[in-house]
This record gives structure tokens, C-alpha cells and sequence, in this order.
């Protein structure tokens, strides 16, 4: 069994985010950057599987700049075998479509059985990438899940609907999501952490997978404008002077908010 968990650098939660009013991205030197939460909770997945069956291997792949290596490298001292990340100046400020056919090319180089992914990053929140990876892969997509089986031959696990919950089950190979009710992450230990020095680490361009960042026959999206958010203005205030009910009705009426 081979595993691929994707797992992607973002700036830390609890630090400031902002977007550059220049280039529109994420301006990562505001904040720590570390290991998405929710793509170590899909490595615990693949970890928890590989420590009882023998024999699987789990890969981490990510797509980000080479200054995002020693926060990738995290995956091999929590246990990973190998990684592989795809390192190219063309993929700054990548779409969710470009990002997704990078990850499918390099996911069929490494060879796969089961690729494992969050459900949404905490910076981007697109939602879309395990689906879209799994559609450009041609293999069933089971996404969102709240618990996760393997086997040797499938993957099931449950997915929760604003009034119900459904089983799903799809064959191997296959593309899956989890969220966050999936376990914690293990904390990588000293021993992981000096063993991770001499594991497989892969580096990859966009020359190596076959891709044109900037093919003109592909859909990309691109930021066209930007601008910063305006400070936030003092909201109505309704003094009572004993027809403070007819201005609060007549304030809700005007913004249709009755």
C-alpha cells in the first residue's frame, strides 16, 4: 500500500494574516509559517494505518517554495517514509487549477494507492483541491470525512450533511478528504526527528512534471484588483425617548431587514 498525504505550508492561525496590496498574495513574512493543522491530521491518518499494516509506504508531497522545506521535512520526522515537493517561481501566486494539475502530475510520478488530503487549508479555504486532483487522476474521490477504514482493496468512511450522515465507500485507487474530527497529529520525537535528516527528499520543477504554468489553452483565475479593508464604521444607535420600538422597526424596515 502507498500512501500520498498532501500537505501544504501555511501562515500560522494565530498570527496576523494579510494579503500584499502589491501582488495580491498572502504576505507569509507577517507570520510563522507551519504544517496546515488539517494536513497533519491526514498524515496521522496515513501513520496510524502504516503502524499496524507492514509494508505501506507514505509519501508527503507538497507544491511550495524552497523556504517551505524545513516545514515539509516535519512529515518525515512524524513517521512519513519520503517526500516530495514541487519547487518552481512560476507556480507563485498559483491557482486552485494550476495547483491541482501540479499535484496530480507529480501524485502519478510517485505512484499511489491512496491519496489522502484535508479537507480545506486554513489560508486558502478553497475546498476543492482533493475533488479536483481526484477528477484530473480519473480515480473516485470520497470527501469531507469525519472517520476513515482502510482496507486493502477500498477506503470507506463517513461524511456528515447538515441532517443526516452517509457512509461512502469508494476502491483503490482513490483520492479522500478528512476534516477535523479526525485525531490530532503526533508530535514528531527526537529519534523522528534525526531519522527524518536521512529520508528521501524529492525535489521537483514544473519541467520535470510536463506542465506550463502559463499554457494559454488552460482556465486560470488571477487577481485583477485589490484593496484594503475600510476601517470599520460606527454602527446606528437608537436612543429610546420612548419611541425607540417605531426607529428600531423603521430602521429595520428600510434595510430589509423585516
Amino acid at each position: 500500500m502507498k500512501i500520498v498525504v498532501l500537505v501544504k505550508e501555511v501562515p500560522d492561525t494565530y498570527g496576523d494574516r494579510k494579503l500584499s496590496l502589491e501582488t495580491g498574495l498572502a504576505d507569509r513574512a507577517a507570520s510563522e509559517s507551519v504544517l496546515d493543522e488539517i494536513g497533519e491530521r491526514a498524515l496521522e491518518v496515513a501513520l496510524s494505518y502504516a503502524d499496524k499494516n507492514a509494508g505501506t509506504e507514505v509519501v508527503v508531497l507538497s507544491v511550495a517554495p524552497e523556504s517551505a522545506s524545513a516545514t515539509v521535512r516535519k512529515g518525515l520526522a512524524m513517521g512519513a517514509a519520503s517526500a516530495v515537493q514541487v519547487i518552481d517561481e512560476a507556480l507563485l501566486g498559483a491557482d486552485l487549477g494550476l495547483t491541482a494539475e501540479v499535484l496530480a502530475a507529480a501524485v502519478k510520478r510517485v505512484g499511489f494507492d491512496l491519496v489522502i488530503a484535508g479537507n480545506q487549508s486554513t489560508d486558502g479555504s478553497g475546498g476543492v483541491m482533493a475533488a479536483m486532483v481526484a477528477e484530473l487522476l480519473d480515480v473516485p474521490a470520497a470527501t469531507s470525512l469525519n472517520s476513515v477504514e482502510i482496507s486493502d482493496g477500498s477506503v470507506s468512511g463517513v461524511r456528515a450533511s447538515d441532517g443526516a450522515t452517509a457512509q461512502v465507500t469508494a476502491e483503490l485507487p482513490a483520492v479522500i478528504s478528512i476534516t477535523e474530527a479526525l485525531p490530532d497529529a503526533r508530535f514528531p520525537n527526537f529519534k523522528g526527528i534525526m531519522a527524518a535528516k536521512k529520508k528521501p527528499f524529492e525535489t521537483l520543477s514544473l519541467d520535470d512534471l510536463g506542465i506550463e504554468a502559463h499554457d494559454p489553452d488552460a482556465a486560470r483565475s488571477i487577481v485583477i484588483a485589490l484593496s484594503e479593508k475600510p476601517p470599520r464604521e460606527a454602527g446606528v444607535k437608537i436612543v429610546d425617548e420612548g419611541d425607540a420600538g417605531e426607529k428600531l422597526a423603521e430602521f429595520l424596515i428600510q434595510n430589509r431587514l423585516a
